[in-house]
């Protein structure tokens, strides 16, 4: 279970630049919970780049260089809390990179061998870790493959997990060398209220929204750019992504198009 941020854009711009100061140091604050590493994945002229670490963003310096630099025009930052036994090493830290792609999630797909076997044997042979997350992203790509086209891989991969997998948190962001794809797909999923309540005592001293709004994701389109976010944040200008949606950004335009998995009804294995 982690934290998400994506973002497209006109120019190259840096991750605190996107939020501002007080939005990122915001946003870095949740890694007090997500603190089982961070990645960030981003597009420039040269194609799809990414950095990870195991180590908590709070602790790590690059982790601010990074995010001190205008890496590309578009990318994702994910900070990770580890769930499902899954160890904390840089195999299992999104987001997760293949050629021009990158994938980072947030939820708990289970059971992983179930995920598993919705892969083929070429797509098992590519994995590196022990998540769930890493089967979905795989997943996507296979599918991506099978169908020859970006939206339609991906709205058939979602389309086999929210069947398979209802209670799952499907929430992702996917960096492709032309779009950016976000998925708020998690209606039937819990937020970790037991887990919170552990680690953080009563419901005041968690993060904003994260007792019953875990999952939750907002966006917000300016002039020059379109913005998404996981719940946690507190600034104002932001809108609910709608429940159960998915949607594909144009990395050059910054169109945005919805995506509808539900209507994905046989699926070819």
């Amino acid at each position: 279970m982690c934290r998400l941020l994506g973002y497209v854009s006109t120019r190259p711009i840096a991750v605190v630049d996107v939020l501002g100061e007080e939005g990122f140091d915001a946003f870095t604050s949740l890694a007090v919970l997500h603190g089982d590493g961070w990645g960030m994945a981003w597009h420039d002229e040269t194609g799809t780049h990414a950095e990870v670490s195991p180590r908590s963003a709070i602790d790590d310096e690059r982790y601010r260089r990074l995010a001190d630099r205008p890496l590309g025009s578009a990318g994702l930052v994910h900070l990770r809390w580890a769930t499902g036994g899954f160890p904390v090493a840089p195999e299992n830290t999104h987001p997760f990179v293949d050629g021009g792609y990158a994938f980072a999630h947030n939820g708990n797909i289970t059971p992983v061998g179930e995920l598993e076997k919705l892969l083929t044997g070429q797509s098992r042979a590519r994995l590196s870790g022990a998540t769930d997350s890493e089967r979905y992203f795989r997943l996507v790509l296979q599918c991506i493959e099978e169908e020859g086209d970006e939206a339609g891989g991906v709205t058939k991969a979602l389309g086999l997990l929210m069947r398979q997998f209802p209670n799952a948190s499907l929430n992702a962001l996917l960096l492709t060398p032309a779009r950016l794809f976000a998925v708020h797909i998690n209606g039937r999923a819990h937020s970790p209220r037991r887990a919170l309540q552990k680690l953080f005592g009563s419901e005041d001293r968690m993060p904003i929204r994260h007792a019953t709004e875990y999952y939750a994701m907002d966006y917000r389109v300016t002039e020059d750019a379109v913005h998404i976010v996981s719940s946690g944040l507190g600034q104002e200008g932001w809108t609910a992504v709608p429940p159960d949606a998915a949607a594909m950004i144009d990395l050059a335009t910054r169109e945005v198009v919805r995506l509808e998995p539900h209507r994905v009804t046989q699926p070819r294995l």
